[in-house]
């Protein structure tokens, strides 16, 4: 080794601490011989070593008693104990108090080379735990900087696609076809839908998933203050059966969905300039499946016949739903509409 080891070795026997020293000097170790647990406890506490040796039997106590104290003053050291008792239960109380190896001191000397041998062990464990405990550093590190970034980029995408939206909204203003100012305000609907996910996702510690009952609320409200004055009679209520966290790529096409029938429920469902309530519905049925109904109490359809409108938003629902392995279908009620989907987190 170009510099020496530095190791602290505690053992009541003064002669053993030469014959250690002079057996670890030859292979580049430095030693320290102390004979006490209380000096061992105050040179490891006040000089840096690279390990402890730690002798089981000394004055008045045992190596056992003096390694807590020896953990507090020099936690990160490892420390190599050195037994003669027979007693395997010494060497196992010993490894669960945290040592890194153990030696049996034999008569005949042989353990002096073994100690060397286990000194060099324990550095390389020790090694090997600083840099797993970097990489996990590293890794920490990376992901906390990648989920920042993903804040960002979904506040950035958020911010873009209402700028969009605002957009959409001001072009409908300026166009004088009916059809094609209907076009665009649906067209900035389905664009709220989008952007509500990643102001989610954005404001949220796992961006990962999204909580569905929350999103739906502030898409509910954004859609509200987004539609027509002349519809703005129409109150529409959520109702969720506890919180319900979804994938994120599962949230988009829910919320795409959700934004196409409460439009058709704001334009069809009630005659103009009446009022009515249209309701949100997310359950879970026996099966573990979530059931998301949008109905109301109005005219009524029942998904048969020549829809109103283009039938755009028929097929962007279609094609929605396909995305959740599902498919929109309107339920028999009594009165008004009921369309459910039915789907797997």
């Amino acid at each position: 080794m170009s510099d020496s080891v530095k190791v602290l070795y505690i053992d009541d026997d003064p002669g053993m601490g030469r014959l250690i020293a002079r057996a670890l000097e030859p292979q580049g170790f430095a030693v320290t011989h102390v004979e006490t647990g209380d000096e061992g406890v105050r040179r490891a506490g006040s000089e840096r070593f690279d390990v402890i040796a730690l002798d089981h039997n000394l004055v008045n106590e045992t190596g056992l008693q003096v390694f807590p104290r020896l953990r507090q003053v020099a936690p990160d050291v490892p420390v190599v104990y050195v037994t003669g008792s027979e007693d395997a239960r010494v060497a196992v109380a010993a490894l669960k108090a945290g040592a890194a190896d153990y030696v049996w001191k034999d008569v005949q000397g042989h353990f002096r080379e073994l100690l060397g041998e286990a000194i060099r062990a324990s550095l390389a464990q020790e090694k090997m735990k600083r840099e797993a405990a970097e990489a996990q550093r590293a890794i920490a590190e990376a992901r906390d900087r990648a989920e920042l970034l993903l804040h960002e980029v979904n506040h950035r995408v958020a911010n873009s696609l209402a700028m969009v939206a605002a957009l959409a909204h001001l072009q409908a203003s300026a166009v004088s076809d009916p059809a094609a100012r209907q076009a665009l305000h649906e067209m900035r609907a389905r664009i709220i839908a989008v952007a509500s996910v990643h102001r989610r996702l954005y404001t949220s510690t796992d961006v990962r998933v999204v909580e569905l009952d929350a999103y739906l609320r502030s898409l509910i409200d954004d859609l509200a203050a987004a539609i027509d004055e002349g519809e703005k009679g129409k109150l529409v209520t959520l109702r969720v059966a506890g919180s319900t966290l979804l994938p994120t790529d599962r949230a988009v096409p829910i919320g795409v969905i959700v934004t196409e029938l409460l439009t058709n429920a704001f334009k069809y469902a009630y005659a103009p300039g009446t009022r009515g309530e249209i309701r949100v519905i997310l359950e879970r049925d026996a099966d573990g499946f979530y059931l998301l109904a949008v109905e109301d109490d109005g005219v009524g359809w029942n998904g048969i016949g020549t829809p109103k409108g283009t039938g755009l938003g028929g097929r962007v629902m279609a094609a929605m739903a396909g995305n959740l392995q599902s498919k929109v279908e309107y339920r028999p009620v009594t009165r008004g509409t009921r369309a459910v989907i039915r789907f797997k987190a």
